[in-house]
């Protein structure tokens, strides 16, 4: 069975497809088989101007017919395509999503930071999990942070923030904002275990790649706040030339380095393990856990 998943999220649109095969355990093995991301950057107009311009409707309408002719060739029967924080806040993200509709056959869903938190959840981070801690799943996008707080291996908490990487870029983040975070970390999540954090996203995806750590190990807070101070002097295009990144992810990563380090520093955290795991993985959980509940 092949699965698709597409995320529209304040920085980029990803197209996931993936095979799900059931081993003869029963279980369920999820391969990828393609991934594309495209830049459309909606937040930059959206939590400006309030709706999406005229140049970047038109990337979404051509990148739809893109994924759509993907979805095609790999011959998918089901898909889920979700629009998050910026798409959200448009006043005509209705209109184009009927427009999306109509030229690419994709229909899409607006979800709240909330169901965004929930999807999350589907990709089970908390099977793995040791009682002695307490896990805060971090994810930061363009346009909002989620938090999941997980004890036990229970979800004890989830909240969406209006805080994410382009908001900070424009300005758009206050001290409102940081201190609603910090009294919500330290309030409702902090407690008398210690804290291990999970991060995911692009931003920490790049940066873990950077760090040449092996894979499910751990980024301590220290190394974060040290790539934070490395990278802040750098223009964008010498981070480009230096850490061998586009331009779309050069500019995000000091904002969200700031969300993940004031997150660690305010939860008292000092290790970050990176699954690489997103909101088009759980997308595809959700839509295969779908499907098996009406077989």
């Amino acid at each position: 069975m092949r699965i698709a998943a597409i995320d529209i999220g304040s920085n980029a649109a990803r197209l996931l497809i993936n095979e799900v095969v059931t081993d003869a355990s029963g279980q369920a093995r999820f391969t990828k088989l393609n991934l594309l991301r495209i830049p459309l950057r909606l937040g930059m107009d959206v939590f400006q101007k309030g709706e999406i311009g005229t140049e970047r409707e038109k990337m979404v309408l051509q990148s739809m017919k893109v994924f759509r002719s993907l979805m095609d060739i790999y011959n998918i029967q089901h898909y889920r395509a979700c629009a998050t924080s910026a798409m959200r806040d448009a006043r005509n993200g209705s209109n184009i999503i009927k427009k999306v509709h109509k030229t690419a056959n994709i229909k899409i869903e607006i979800i709240s930071g909330d169901e965004e938190a929930s999807l999350i959840y589907e990709n089970h981070i908390a099977d793995s999990m040791d009682d002695q801690y307490g896990y805060l799943y971090i994810d930061v996008g363009g346009g909002s942070t989620e938090l999941m707080y997980y004890e036990n291996k229970k979800l004890l908490y989830k909240r969406s923030f209006n805080i994410g990487t382009i908001r900070i870029l424009q300005d758009l983040v206050n001290d409102f904002h940081w201190d609603e975070l910090k009294k919500e970390i330290q309030q409702k999540i902090l407690g008398d275990k210690p804290i291990i954090a999970i991060g995911s996203g692009g931003n920490i995806n790049k940066i873990f790649s950077l760090s040449k750590t092996k894979d499910k190990k751990p980024m301590t807070a220290h190394y974060l706040k040290t790539v934070y101070k490395e990278i802040l002097p750098l223009s964008v295009p010498e981070r480009m030339v230096k850490y061998n990144i586009r331009e779309d992810r050069a500019d995000v990563m000091i904002p969200a380095l700031q969300i993940f380090n004031k997150v660690m520093q305010w939860g008292k955290i000092n290790q970050i393990y990176v699954p690489k795991i997103s909101v088009a993985d759980g997308l595809i959980q959700s839509i295969y856990k779908k499907l098996n509940q009406h077989s």
